[in-house]
């Protein structure tokens, strides 16, 4: 078993990682499968993607339970088919993250810090928002806003959301960890403030939003 943390979040929040370190064989027996969900598994033919839809399956039945099932609608936003929980999911690298809610919107993201993500800044930085001038600090402030848009994206169930345009993260200096601010702002959405946590953990950014 790889469980990394199971932690209580906000109120009625609760947040989950996974380390992927078994192989296919070892994770696939951590895990109860029903036929849609091996129908499902047999149509990925990468293997990461094997190894990473069965690490959510591992990690879900360990925080609430082996029964629990996930579905997904027509923009592949996960949900669980009893509805007991409102569900974020987010892989990358080795890791898996989980946040639920009986009550509360969630949106979880994580990402490796594995590329020059300055190249890219164009496409999802605002005019309005403040990246650091520090050399040293500035990818990592940079993956702090890209996180924090997809968290925002996720919870606001994908509503034809520009990254650039509609997602704002209000000015900050990036730590260890910490709490920012951000709203989302569209034709559907007026200004709607949020505030996600964040947190390096190596070479990884996790933030986490319940609403």
């Amino acid at each position: 078993m790889s469980l990394v943390f199971i932690k209580e979040k906000d109120k009625d929040c609760k947040l989950g990682m996974w380390e992927i370190t078994e192989d296919y064989e070892e994770l696939a027996k951590e895990v109860s499968l029903d036929d849609k969900e091996r129908e499902r598994l047999e149509t990925f033919r990468n293997y990461a993607r094997k190894l990473e839809f069965l690490s959510v399956r591992a990690l879900l039945q360990i925080m609430i339970d082996s029964r629990a099932r996930i579905v997904y609608n027509r923009t592949n936003k996960p949900y669980l088919r009893d509805n007991s929980y409102r569900i974020s999911i987010s892989h990358s690298g080795n890791y898996t993250a989980i946040l639920l809610s009986r009550t509360k919107r969630v949106g979880v993201d994580m990402e490796k810090m594995t590329h020059r993500i300055s190249r890219i800044a164009h496409y999802f930085i605002n005019p309005d928002e403040k990246i650091t001038p520090d050399e040293k600090k500035m990818r990592y402030h940079l993956y702090i806003h890209w996180c924090a848009k997809e968290t925002l994206y996720k919870i606001c169930d994908k509503n034809g959301l520009n990254f650039r345009k509609n997602l704002i993260i209000c000015p900050f200096e990036p730590e260890d960890e910490g709490i920012i601010q951000g709203y989302v702002d569209n034709e559907m959405i007026n200004k709607e403030n949020y505030t996600m946590h964040y947190v390096r953990m190596d070479d990884y950014v996790l933030v986490w939003c319940c609403k």
